[in-house]
């Protein structure tokens, strides 16, 4: 096997409920996850409780059309 070409150090807290946070290299503030409505029925938590916030699910697929 091959040297790593590349490390991230990414840092993801879970705040409450569905709320997180993650801290991404060159990035001055955390990207915020949570759900939104098509996902938040889903998970178990009522879409009203929270503001709607991209899924974690959300960023992987954005990443992998990327």
């Amino acid at each position: 096997m091959g040297e790593v070409a590349y490390r991230s150090h990414v840092t993801v807290t879970r705040h409450r409920g569905p709320l997180r946070t993650a801290v991404l290299p060159a990035k001055q503030e955390p990207v915020v996850f949570g759900v939104h409505d098509a996902v938040a029925e889903h998970y178990g938590v009522d879409p009203g409780e929270h503001e709607p916030k991209p899924t974690t699910l959300d960023y992987l697929v954005a990443a992998a059309a990327g």
